[in-house]
């Protein structure tokens, strides 16, 4: 076997994601599993860069996890320049991931980046062409898509069992503390819309792929969003106006005549079994999916409920589904993701979870953001580059 270092610029690794999604539990996780075999005798070893604007805390991730001190800069300008580095991986906020990519593209980079690709359809669809035409190759995380329990929700649309697919009802959230007396999960720039935060934009990008992949394109959309708690705590223990919408009340119908339902919310407390679930009926049967867990009810085995409120329930409905099998051994979302990434640069492998495929779902949330402020509800046309 032959190993192959490949260099890889890692922008915004002193996030909470671009940290412990990417770095410890995607590239640290392959090369710890000795790298990436290729299949053709080669075996892909992947060098980190860790680039940001805190160099204290770029190199204390280095020094944590046994990575050369070299290989931490907070010049992205040098780093783009160094023809040594082959990849562009971007995990910064929002806001600044467009031009970090323009310039990644100039450079004659690969490009791997976070969701959403820009700020707007406009954008993100310069990207595309961009990185079309320099001839390099681009993905886009679509992490949702390599999780168990939607892996066996497309298991289950594969084999059929569904029939004719009715209506996707899909629950996301759950309670970000405000930070005055207790810490937030997430950081103050979320829920910041001039620093490109918000719900819509986080969450939007996600239900087009999943959508998307599992069930049918988007046809349209409409949206009604709220900012429920409008002032939080920032990092420093100050209080700041929360600007950007912190839920999300969407209906999208999908090529086949399917409707799905989601709800999105920051603000939102838990009785479900996962932080996300999504329930599929149709005509055969129906399922509801977690981030790890899959569970069915078939036509022949759904009971015949009786609307009687004067007698309490004797059953639980929930011990009427069944669960489903892993029949799989499940990798890591991201990390699975990652390696696809690398076998389409490098192997020549498809891989359709591109630019365009990203500036989709800035194109949904760009629409649901606009529902909302007009109270309509929007085609969402097919872009094409």
């Amino acid at each position: 076997m032959t190993r192959r270092t490949v260099r890889i610029a890692m922008n915004g690794v002193t996030g909470r994601m671009g940290y412990r999604q990417h770095l410890v539990r995607s590239i640290l996780a392959i090369r710890e599993q000795g790298g990436l075999d290729l299949g053709d005798g080669t075996v892909l070893w992947p060098e980190p860069i860790l680039v940001g604007r805190r160099e204290h805390a770029l190199k204390a991730l280095a020094e944590q996890h046994g990575l050369d001190p070299a290989n931490v800069s907070t010049d992205v300008d040098a780093v783009l320049a160094d023809p040594t580095v082959e990849i562009y991986f971007d995990a910064q906020v929002t806001s600044a991931r467009e031009e970090a990519i323009k310039k990644a593209i100039a450079a004659g980079k690969h490009i791997y980046t976070e969701k959403p690709t820009a700020t707007g359809l406009d954008g993100a669809l310069e990207l595309a062409r961009l990185a079309n035409a320099a001839g390099i190759k681009h993905g886009v995380v679509q992490d949702k898509l390599f999780l168990p329990g939607l892996l066996k929700l497309k298991r289950l649309i594969d084999g059929g069992f569904f029939g004719r697919i009715l209506s996707i009802r899909g629950e996301f959230g759950y309670w970000v503390f405000e930070g005055d007396w207790q810490e937030a999960q997430r950081p103050s720039w979320n829920y910041r819309a001039e620093d490109g935060g918000g719900i819509v934009v986080d969450m939007f990008p996600h239900w087009e792929y999943v959508l998307h992949e599992l069930f049918g394109r988007v046809k349209s959309v409409q949206a009604l969003t709220a900012t429920h708690i409008p002032q939080r705590w920032d990092e420093q223990d100050k209080p700041y106006d929360a600007t950007a919408d912190d839920a999300a009340y969407g209906i999208f119908e999908l090529d086949g005549g399917a409707i799905a339902q989601i709800n999105s919310s920051w603000a939102v407390r838990v009785n479900r079994d996962e932080l996300v679930e999504f329930q599929v009926d149709g005509t055969e049967g129906s399922a509801v999916a977690g981030l790890r867990n899959c569970r069915v009810q078939h036509r022949s085995a759904t009971p015949k409920p009786v609307w009687n409120p004067d007698i309490p329930a004797t059953y639980s409905f929930r011990d009427q589904w069944q669960e489903v099998p892993d029949n799989a051994e499940f990798d890591n979302g991201f990390k699975a993701q990652w390696e696809l990434f690398f076998k389409h640069v490098y192997a020549d492998a498809p891989y359709h979870w591109d630019l365009l495929a990203g500036a989709r779902g800035v194109q949904l949330a760009e629409l649901g953001l606009k529902s909302s402020a007009e109270g309509v509800r929007l085609d969402v046309p097919e872009i094409q580059l």
